[in-house]
């Protein structure tokens, strides 16, 4: 990444806590715009609640984020959603009793009609048109999360935090949501990506950050990090202990 350049977000000296378990410990990142970064790390890592800080959801104990150079305050998610952030949650983050049809003119709070939403959702997600009437919580667990990102690109984000986009899901749908991710990026969308499983995300960032312990320990050009990523574990928690989260 550029030095000298006004990252998209940035998060300073951030430290979390859930109730009096510190969870993050002092972590520094830099996110750049039109940047594809995969967040790595083992389970309990901190992946998640750094998301959670970095969108608005949880509040850091101590640190900073900044989105456009502009502080990230928790309780204002609606606020960055509309400057462009957007956050798919663990979980994929739809409305099961509604169709996939309802599900995505939920989204026409931003001034985007049911027509161009739509036209976009099944322009990348074809499977998806099929579907269209179909309540969405009987559907499998790769369309349900091609359906969180259909809802979310609606929006027309700058900024799209991907949380663990793999859970749960076989290989072959996974490459698929990768894909997709990375056309994204080439269109100009920001993305950071939560990965517990690296594989498929190191194919397509350009940028990797690893986190043990509530920690960062490495960050660097993603090309570089998958040979190592078995030693920047082993050494970190050797070196930290494990921690709760």
């Amino acid at each position: 990444m550029a030095d000298g350049e006004a990252p998209l977000l940035e998060a300073r000296g951030v430290r979390a806590c859930y109730e009096s378990v510190e969870v993050l410990h002092g972590v520094d990142l830099r996110i750049e715009v039109g940047s594809l970064t995969a967040v790595l790390g083992p389970n309990g890592a901190g992946k998640s609640t750094l998301l959670s800080v970095l969108a608005g959801l949880h509040a850091p104990s101590a640190g900073a984020v900044l989105f456009e150079g502009r502080p990230v305050k928790a309780g204002k998610a609606d606020k960055l959603v509309r400057a462009g952030l957007c956050l798919i949650p663990e979980g994929k983050g739809i409305f099961p009793n509604l169709t996939v049809q309802e599900n995505l003119w939920m989204m026409t709070h931003g001034g985007v009609g049911r027509r161009e939403i739509e036209e976009q959702a099944f322009e990348r997600f074809p499977q998806l048109a099929s579907r269209r009437n179909q309540t969405a919580g009987t559907l499998s667990g790769g369309e349900q999360q091609m359906l969180a990102m259909a809802r979310a690109v609606s929006t027309k984000p700058r900024l799209l935090l991907l949380d663990e986009l793999s859970m749960g899901l076989a290989p072959i749908i996974v490459e698929e949501l990768f894909s997709v991710v990375s056309a994204l990026a080439a269109d100009g969308v920001t993305v950071v990506v939560v990965e517990q499983f690296a594989e498929f995300a190191l194919k397509v960032a350009k940028w990797a950050v690893v986190m043990t312990g509530g920690r960062v320990v490495h960050s660097g050009p993603a090309a570089d990090v998958g040979a190592r990523l078995q030693d920047l574990y082993l050494g970190a928690q050797a070196a930290n202990g494990n921690d709760p989260r």
